[in-house]
């Protein structure tokens, strides 16, 4: 159990955490290759045999999470072939009773996402989240992604917050891991980040279960 008399500060990942990750890994792992495929008349396994390698080489830096990398880099413009599956983006069970919990609270809640500005955008047409937030924050305004150090020094001097009255949820356990290292003193992962996936071993981190129990007044 949290003792939230000692939080002042909720600090939430997007994908994966608020939102359903199904969402996103069905557009990298699936619907992009066959888009590439088609757009090179070319079959589904030589797409992902394209692909796939170069995100394995670029995960966890600023430009795996780049729409305009991508778009430069495939020849495809992204932001339209996720507006194509955009019906997937959903909320994850309870997020918006955790959400409305934390306003009622009066706490300074903050959106921290290494999705790109483009990305944002479109997952907030779809579920409105704004409402609950002070800040919507993509670690693309800073030029780090939230694994590195810069970018949590990066944050502290755009917001104020207090990293030991702190709690940060993310679905990334890299990130749990930088966040730790900066000081921020309570950290959740996430069992479940897609709906259509398994368990997750979450190692050394405890985990979010059920976000409607999670806030208790």
């Amino acid at each position: 159990m949290l003792n939230w008399n000692t939080i002042d500060t909720v600090l939430l990942d997007m994908d994966g955490t608020l939102l359903d990750l199904h969402f996103d890994n069905h557009f990298w792992v699936e619907y992009l290759p066959q888009r590439y495929a088609e757009h090179h008349g070319q079959s589904l396994a030589w797409a992902k045999r394209e692909i796939h390698p170069l995100m394995q080489r670029i995960q966890g830096k600023l430009d795996w999470y780049c729409l305009d990398f991508w778009t430069r880099e495939l020849g495809l413009p992204i932001v339209e072939l996720k507006r194509e599956i955009a019906h997937l983006i959903g909320l994850r069970p309870d997020a918006d009773t955790f959400l409305q919990a934390l306003q009622r609270s009066g706490r300074q809640v903050i959106l921290i996402t290494n999705a790109h500005r483009d990305s944002l955008s479109l997952k907030m047409e779809r579920v409105e989240l704004r409402t609950y937030f002070q800040r919507l924050i993509s670690s693309h305004d800073f030029g780090y992604p939230k694994e590195e150090q810069a970018f949590w020094h990066a944050l502290r001097g755009e917001v104020e917050f207090d990293p030991e009255r702190t709690l940060f949820i993310d679905d990334g356990l890299s990130i749990l891991r930088a966040a730790r290292e900066f000081g921020i003193a309570q950290l959740l992962a996430v069992r479940q980040p897609d709906s259509k996936g398994a368990l997750r071993d979450t190692e050394e981190f405890d985990a979010v279960e059920d976000f409607g129990s999670l806030y208790q007044p």
